[in-house]
């Protein structure tokens, strides 16, 4: 009885079921069925009840560069960017990871 035949295919068929999970994941929070892993959040901004009437000119220009900004691009849209930035990446180690588990499950039928 050949024990790496009996052991090979188990890894391989784990590499195989890694990849079809990323990609599963993957294809289902691109098409927003699922929600994207959270690794960075927007900070909340809390709004103080007193607001100094007697700012500074530079602190209203800032205030108002600032609401432009805000109503051009979406306040939730860099860190959303961001995660799925690094869900791209992770992505990618993983199915690279499931690769070479399936390889070596191959090797390993192959003796």
């Amino acid at each position: 009885m050949d024990y790496t035949k009996i052991i090979g295919w188990p890894v391989f068929l784990l590499g195989l079921l890694l990849i079809g999970w990323t990609l599963m994941m993957s294809y289902n929070i691109f098409t927003a069925k699922a929600p994207a892993p959270e690794f960075f959040e927007m900070p909340k901004e809390e709004v103080s009840a007193e607001k100094g009437t007697a700012q500074g000119l530079e602190a209203q220009f800032e205030e108002m560069i600032g609401e432009q900004i805000r109503g051009l691009i979406p306040a939730d849209s860099f860190p959303q960017l961001l995660n799925l930035a690094v869900w791209s990446m992770l992505a990618f180690i993983l199915i690279f990871g499931g690769t070479q588990i399936s390889s070596l499950g191959i090797k390993l039928i192959k003796k």
